[in-house]
């Protein structure tokens, strides 16, 4: 017995095989997202509020050292984000990251519930779930990780 398919379920199955698929290309995408996002919250602590202001702020939240944790996490944030827009050292990068999201979630943002215009934690919980994901996934081929380990003749 034989089955036949209407011409509509045909080009639907035809337009779903046709679309490019592209895991490095996603990974691109989803790399440039979160650093764009974390350079500018980066240059926002180091260039708009200084490492006094930063500082300042992480102490009425209640951050311990904040002193230090301050300049720090502007830094991991504005360095770690262009590093991760390029793919260079990606996994460590985005291992960062995600921990700096988690330590501002459960400091900061957690009691404050879900919703950022409340103070709460959407946007850690988004960025830590986004480097989360290039921490399993890798750089991808597009990445200068992948350039270096092509040149090595190992895997990024």
């Amino acid at each position: 017995m034989t089955t036949t398919t209407s011409p509509q379920a045909q080009i639907r199955r035809g337009a779903a095989r046709s679309w490019p698929v592209s895991p490095s290309l996603a990974l691109l995408v989803l790399r440039v997202a979160l650093g764009a996002v974390f350079i500018a919250h980066g240059a926002q602590k180091l260039f708009v509020y200084g490492f006094a202001g930063t500082s300042g702020s992480f102490a009425d939240m209640g951050v311990p050292l904040a002193s230090i944790a301050g300049p720090l996490v502007g830094l991991v944030e504005f360095v770690g984000g262009m590093l991760l827009v390029v793919g260079l050292g990606t996994r460590l990068v985005a291992a960062a990251l995600a921990v700096d999201m988690a330590v501002a979630a459960f400091l900061v943002h957690v009691p404050f519930g879900i919703f950022s215009a409340d103070g709460g934690y959407e946007l850690p919980l988004t960025l830590g779930a986004g480097a989360l994901a290039v921490i399993l996934a890798g750089p991808g081929r597009i990445s200068v990780d992948a350039a270096l380990a092509a040149r090595s003749g190992r895997r990024a």
